[in-house]
């Protein structure tokens, strides 16, 4: 058998093309396609040998940098004495792995348990997250926020909130209630928490039987534009929906891992302490891995029935997972994130004073967007203007990504060890792209 492979960009589009599924070959961003061959911390090369700053980290994939040596290091000696080890065995790199994560668990009064279950990535740790969450309480019912994306599947699909994500026959007891968005939230600009938390407790009332399982929130909204939740919102929400029968999951998928910058895990940044969280994308710094960290108690009906993911706890994405957590120690990757997207943030609101297409510009760390409108007044969403931007930026040598409900958003993610060196290119790159499209 002939392993070589051919990198020319024509002969690969002619293979995808071909041989991909419908819905996997509609899927690429620009309209022209663009063949990756290399990538190194926050830089990717395609195959005619271009760099280009990445902004969207293989989609929030890629936490600690492209091919970092580290973790790099560990999947390749794992891989090489072990490669996989099915669950039902016991193998010490989950073991450890799964004693690390907990250790990143809020547990002020030292009276919490946290336990892991490993999956193959963050689509079916929400599955399995909605499974335990009606185990445990013996309820059906799901909050979800409208404009949330919590993944592909089809019980994911049922709590996702945007229109472009959902397909038919997804399963039922899902109440959708509204982002608590500052920019552009039914009750207004800044219109803080408590409208919203309202809102909860009508839809409680409204759409569900009084008694619901719990409430999925991703603590900042990723696909659905970076929205970040108001001070007291999450709290409020687990206070709502805790009395109301459920738990309070929070979704780490994209905002974990220190991305955010002031804090390992979102959720942190309300003090909330979740009754489930799940998480994947950055854990494996592009290896497949996703988790499930629960309380003990909540984990434990799960117990009763057979529950098992064929490659959760491989020991390969594993040994990755367990450098990324020591990188991000070490390396100080999270601060990074911090002091670098607030410099990067700062020069996106000299952008927006600049180009009147530019609504809004938000998020925290290295969790950005930039949102485009038609107009400031209405605030009509411009995802024309959005695309022709994006488009503009691959001229630039930036690779970010389109996002929002209504796909008028530029979202930035990139991996954080992007540098304050990097902040002047990206910046002038974004402002030769928006000079291009707009001029």
């Amino acid at each position: 058998m002939n392993l070589q492979t051919d990198w020319t960009l024509n002969d690969t589009a002619r293979r995808r093309d071909a041989f991909y599924a419908a819905s996997q070959r509609k899927f690429v961003p620009f309209k022209e396609p663009m063949v990756f061959k290399k990538g190194s911390m926050q830089y990717l090369w395609d195959v005619e040998g271009r760099k280009y700053t990445d902004l969207l980290g293989m989609n929030v994939c890629i936490s600690v940098g492209h091919s970092h040596p580290k973790v790099v290091a560990a999947a390749m000696e794992q891989a090489q004495e072990l490669t996989h080890c099915t669950t039902m065995f016991y193998h010490p790199v989950p073991a450890h792995f799964a004693e690390e994560l907990a250790a990143t668990m809020p547990n002020p009064n030292g009276d919490i348990e946290w336990v892991v279950h490993f999956t193959n990535s963050g689509s079916e740790a929400v599955d399995l997250a909605m499974t335990m969450a009606r185990s445990f309480t013996g309820n059906l019912d799901l909050l979800a926020l409208r404009s949330a994306y919590h993944g592909p599947t089809a019980a994911a699909q049922s709590i996702t909130g945007i229109s472009g994500w959902r397909h038919p026959g997804m399963p039922g007891n899902v109440a959708f209630v509204p982002d608590p968005h500052q920019y552009r939230g039914i009750f207004g600009e800044n219109a803080g928490a408590q409208p919203y938390l309202d809102e909860i407790e009508r839809t409680i009332h409204a759409a569900t039987t009084g008694r619901v399982a719990g409430m999925f929130v991703e603590s900042v909204q990723g696909y659905g534009g970076i929205v970040e939740m108001p001070k007291g919102y999450m709290t409020g929400a687990a206070e709502r929906v805790r009395a109301a029968g459920g738990l309070y999951i929070a979704d780490e998928v994209q905002s974990g891992f220190g991305r955010t910058g002031d804090h390992m895990w979102g959720f942190e940044a309300d003090g909330v302490i979740p009754d489930i969280v799940v998480m994947a994308k950055g854990i494996g710094n592009g290896f497949p891995l996703g988790a499930v960290v629960a309380r003990k108690e909540i984990a434990a009906p799960m117990a009763d029935k057979f529950m098992f993911h064929t490659y959760g706890a491989n020991p390969t994405s594993c040994a990755a997972g367990r450098a990324v957590l020591q990188v991000i120690k070490e390396d100080k990757v999270r601060e990074n994130a911090r002091d670098v997207g607030a410099a990067l943030l700062e020069r996106l609101h000299v952008l927006k004073d600049k180009y009147p297409v530019i609504g809004d510009v938000r998020g925290r760390g290295l969790m950005l967007a930039v949102e485009m409108v038609k107009d400031r007044k209405t605030k009509e969403p411009d995802p024309q203007t959005t695309a022709a931007v994006f488009e503009a930026t691959r001229e630039s040598g930036i690779i970010l990504s389109k996002s929002g409900a209504y796909q008028s958003c530029l979202r930035m993610v990139p991996p954080m060890c992007l540098s304050m060196e990097d902040v002047d290119h990206v910046t002038d790159g974004l402002d030769q792209a928006f000079s291009r499209a707009t001029g």
